[in-house]
């Protein structure tokens, strides 16, 4: 089982970045990559766009797919990119889910113990097929947030703490509802530094922005609605809303349809940059030079 460090290795690849001047030439047969540097107004597909700071730089969906399948992993093609600091030890993921217009309903109706209890019993059961798997099980400790929505912003949020084998999982998810469906946002960070990283990452969403015709406000009757609610939202979307499974729940097809934890593709992308900019000291050019991934 991956550690917590190598999860977040994909993160400090960017320190890698901003430590040098240069871009290593990827003498492999990897895909080469663009990276846009803040400040920027970086396009998440067709859907949205994210403001980029100084200090942050952002690989688009199709170059992250890249990144994923160039280590072996499954894409879903609904990825739209990933974005990380330079400086500092997180990033964010963002996938987008053409499912319609989430009516939020059972805004008021959201009881987080329900929640968790449905998130556990699931748990329970993806951890059946994981031991017979041989795979370690997950435990599910509690909320470390429990589900919030803002019915101004439309936003959706919560997290969970749970563990591997004594080993902390904590992915801070963000729902933004728009009219056609919903933008996934995963924050990916060490549960240690997550109080002190939320303040700056919801800085970093109050940039993010629907394009025209989009939001969630533009509604038109006709538009296609979702299946279900904020709750299944919660507990995972469609696939695990209609299994009434939990939020690791979807765990249990892992063997099925090759899913991986979200964690595990981030690792993936961690393994893909630590290739590429480890190992080349030799072939490296002159800090003045710089060439494309």
């Amino acid at each position: 089982m991956l550690s917590t460090k190598t999860l977040l290795m994909a993160a400090a690849c960017s320190a890698a970045l901003a430590s040098s001047s240069l871009l290593a030439q990827n003498s492999d047969a990897k895909p080469k990559l663009k990276f846009l540097y803040g400040p920027a107004k970086a396009p998440l597909g067709n859907v949205a766009t994210i403001d980029l700071p100084s200090g942050y730089f952002f690989v688009d969906g199709k170059d992250y797919r890249a990144m994923l399948k160039a280590e072996g992993e499954p894409v879903s093609g609904r990825e739209l990119g990933l974005l990380s600091s330079t400086n500092k030890n997180w990033s964010v993921i963002f996938k987008f889910s053409d499912i319609g217009y989430v009516k939020d309903d059972d805004k008021d109706s959201l009881n987080a113990d329900k929640l968790l209890d449905a998130i556990k019993r699931g748990t329970a059961e993806a951890n059946k097929v994981r031991s017979q798997a041989g795979r370690p099980t997950i435990e599910v400790i509690g909320w470390e947030f429990p589900p919030k929505y803002d019915s101004t912003t439309h936003n959706l949020e919560w997290a969970i703490r749970a563990a591997v084998e004594g080993r902390p999982i904590l992915n801070y998810n963000t729902r933004l509802l728009g009219r056609k469906g919903v933008m996934e946002v995963v924050l990916v960070v060490h549960p240690d530094q997550l109080a002190e990283t939320l303040p700056t990452f919801q800085s970093l969403l109050a940039g993010y922005s629907f394009q025209t015709g989009e939001a969630y406000a533009e509604y038109h009757p006709g538009d296609k609605i979702a299946k279900y609610g904020l709750g299944a939202l919660v507990l995972g979307g469609a696939a695990v809303g209609a299994a009434k499974l939990g939020l690791f729940a979807w765990l249990a097809v892992i063997l099925k349809k090759g899913w991986k934890l979200v964690a595990v593709a981030f690792a993936a992308v961690a393994s893909f940059f630590k290739k590429l900019f480890t190992g080349r000291s030799a072939k490296t050019t002159q800090p003045s030079e710089t060439k494309q991934v």
